[in-house]
């Protein structure tokens, strides 16, 4: 499914000074982050006012004009400008520039707002471009003091460390990529006489100095936390664009105008941040929306603003509660408005509304985990399969109510000239049983050949016959052409053909119930796929996230043994070793606890899946046992007498049915002694010796072989075959 994003067509400020001259995000600009919800590649630059700066973003937005370019000594930026649009090589992807005030403007004169600005850019930022010119040199590494002073103005961890914990050595995890963009070079690449690269020309300028005097320490501090802050670090650098005079009207030069080594050093720029730039992620891994970065910005702006430090992992929990929240509520808006759209009540089948719902579902939980992050036990996840199912039996319920409204109509037209002879004692003569039980069979079949009924039609037939068995029973009473034998038979007719119907609207319920037990095992099933891919992508993220890490530390440790600095290189073995142990234990378990698929108490958050499934499979137990039994026929012969006692010996008797005897109630003491016995633990079992019945109740351990009688079974109860046919009435 495709992303939402937005094609801004010029810059507007993220965050700029209130009255007070406090940090404040702009709301317009907020309201458009929010609006994306692509992923975000960003982009921001930093440097000293009037360098350049918004110069370089203008060419990354394919543009000549957007941010302000100044042609004076004052600086035109103030706060921090953002440009969104779309990604010009990564499909389905945002790009956001970020365009920041001039650092060092001497009629602001503001250090500390320098600082944050430069701290929320390094915070904002998956490439960090920091622009100057001249050269690299010892004067332009001190300038770039605010990287020695991240350590005051950014926390990684929620919780204080011990006192010889550097945390700066985490901000290499954190931290975006490093781009030393240098205007106006005017010197040779070269070092001892020998041509180098602008990269080279960046790692000779960090060198450090040895020693361990003040001298030094300043020399090294910013070269120090350049190498161990950034992971990745580039360097280009441009020659003067044009002339002097053009440079005063420089957002109307196209590239004829300019100098062609510019241009190509400038493509050259523009083209590795298109490919270099990977989408910004949090710590974690998680990787970053436009809405997610907005969230983002108001966190921390709101933390510098109320005096705090902004702070990585307050930031990835607020965010994760605010994002997850927000996946629920999206994901079931979608299945809703995919059900209004496709679901029209009543359905014909279960089935039929089962396989909308699997749809609907299958989609609302990708919605969900494309949004979700930091879903700790599942906590989001298990809260909208809550709300998914709640909303799925709210719809069954109506498809249910729909169909028995349906039913009903076609029942009152289909049978009210049935209902109208009845009315006009048509049926009140001889011969009128017979007439009146055709005529309810031709207009039973009329209703089983009508459409439109749903799911609902042999229940509401059933329901509909039952109120019509004591106008039956009345009208073959006083049907006097019929036989006491014939009128013994139709009674047995109508039993049967009663019961059959029971049967067909409880094989109707059954299958309904079978179906929802289906969608509540597909659900589970859908939802552990998608909830383990969502684990191994954040797996994978967080595995890439220590190799990049990791690589950076070997590589800066080779630079210091290189460079002499023995010591300091092995004293970095530890942390190397401590990143290693970290991405194996990631690999093997995944670093939010991938979840193992033989143990259900490593997901205990999803067995309510399971319970509600297993509730749906005890009632519809229960609906087959009620057929089972209902369909034995009495009163009956010998071998159906044994049928039923079989049934009993099956099923939860004493539960399922009611003890009544139609001759004199002799049967009913006898009943509720059985079941008694049947709490305690007894089976039935029957014999037959010529007329008479035994029903003989034993401890169900007892009862072996062909059910032979044994000296220690329990006191017996003695029945006629019409006693005992007549005494068990299904329920």
């Amino acid at each position: 499914m495709s992303r939402l994003t937005v094609s801004m067509p010029e810059p507007v400020c993220l965050i700029d000074n209130d009255a007070h001259g406090n940090l404040r995000v702009v709301p317009e600009a907020l309201d458009i982050l929010r609006r994306i919800d692509q992923l975000v590649v960003v982009v921001g630059v930093v440097g000293l006012y009037r360098t350049g700066k918004s110069y370089l973003m203008n060419k990354l937005a394919g543009a000549n004009k957007g941010f302000a370019l100044g042609a004076t000594i004052q600086s035109k930026t103030k706060g921090i400008w953002m440009w969104a649009l779309p990604h010009p090589t990564k499909a389905d992807h945002t790009l956001v520039l970020l365009d920041t005030e001039g650092l060092g403007d001497v009629e602001k004169g503001d250090e500390k707002n320098d600082n944050w600005i430069f701290s929320l850019a390094v915070l904002l930022s998956c490439t960090l471009v920091y622009n100057s010119k001249g050269t690299i040199d010892n004067d332009a590494l001190q300038r770039l003091h605010y990287v020695t002073e991240l350590t005051e103005h950014i926390k990684v961890k929620s919780t204080a460390g011990s006192e010889d914990e550097d945390e700066s050595s985490e901000f290499m995890r954190f931290f975006p990529s490093f781009v030393w963009a240098v205007r106006d070079f005017t010197l040779m690449l070269e070092l001892d006489g020998k041509p180098v690269s602008s990269d080279e020309y960046l790692e000779n300028a960090l060198k450090l100095k040895p020693g361990h005097g003040k001298q030094a320490m300043a020399y090294n501090m910013p070269r120090n936390c350049l190498r161990n802050y950034f992971p990745t670090r580039k360097c280009f650098v441009f020659d003067c664009p044009a002339s002097a005079e053009k440079m005063k009207v420089l957002d109307d030069l196209t590239d004829g105008d300019l100098e062609p080594s510019f241009v190509r050093q400038t493509n050259a720029f523009c083209d590795y941040v298109f490919k270099n730039t990977e989408v910004k992620t949090m710590k974690g891994g998680y990787r970053v929306t436009g809405k997610m970065l907005g969230n983002l910005a108001k966190m921390y702006v709101d933390a510098i603003s109320s005096g705090q430090i902004p702070c990585l992992d307050n930031a990835v929990q607020a965010l994760a509660q605010i994002e997850n929240n927000n996946a629920v509520a999206k994901a079931l808006a979608s299945y809703k408005e995919f059900m209004a759209g496709f679901v029209s009540l009543p359905t014909e089948t279960q089935d039929e509304l089962s396989d909308i719902h699997g749809q609907a579902e299958k989609d609302a939980v990708k919605i969900f985990m494309e949004s979700c992050f930091k879903d700790e036990d599942q906590k989001f996840q298990l809260e909208l399969m809550k709300q998914l199912e709640a909303e799925y039996t709210a719809i069954c319920e109506k498809n249910v109510a729909e169909s028995k409204k349906a039913c009903q109509a076609i029942i009152r037209r289909i049978f009210k000239p049935l209902e109208e002879r009845i009315e006009s004692g048509c049926y009140a003569e001889a011969g009128g049983y017979l007439k009146y039980s055709e005529n309810l069979k031709t207009f039973v079949s009329q209703y089983k050949a009508a459409e439109g009924k749903g799911i609902k039609g042999e229940e509401t037939l059933n329901e509909y016959l039952a109120t019509k068995e004591s106008i039956g029973q009345a009208i073959l009473a006083a049907d006097k052409s019929l036989s006491e034998a014939q009128r013994r038979e139709e009674v047995n007719k109508a039993r049967m053909e009663a019961l059959e119907q029971e049967r067909k609207a409880s094989e109707e319920q059954r299958k309904i119930m079978e179906q929802r037990i289906l969608d509540q095992e597909r659900s589970y099933k859908e939802n552990m796929e998608q909830m383990l891919r969502k684990m191994e992508e954040d797996r994978k993220n967080a595995d890439a996230e220590y190799q990049r890490v990791l690589n950076a530390k070997l590589e800066e440790q080779a630079a210091l043994f290189k460079e002499g600095f023995d010591k300091k290189a092995r004293l970095m073995q530890d942390e190397i070793d401590s990143l290693n142990a970290q991405k194996t234990e990631n690999q093997n378990t995944g670093s939010r606890g991938v979840w193992n698929p033989n143990s259900m108490t490593e997901l205990n958050t999803l067995t309510w899946v399971r319970s509600s499934c297993n509730e749906l499979k005890h009632q519809q137990g229960e609906h087959q046992q009620r057929q089972q039994i209902a369909v034995a026929p009495f009163p009956g012969s010998v071998a159906e007498v044994a049928f039923a006692a079989e049934h009993l010996s099956r099923h939860n008797w004493a539960q399922q049915l009611q003890w009544r005897d139609r001759q004199e109630m002799q049967g009913r003491e006898r009943g509720e002694d059985m079941q008694q016995r049947a709490q305690a633990g007894f089976k039935p079992r029957v014999y037959a010796e010529r007329d008479t019945f035994t029903l003989c109740l034993r401890p169900s351990q007892a009862i072996i072989g062909s059910g032979q009688r044994q000296e220690s079974a329990q006191p017996c109860h003695e029945y006629t075959g019409a006693e005992l046919g007549c005494s068990l009435i299904a329920l």
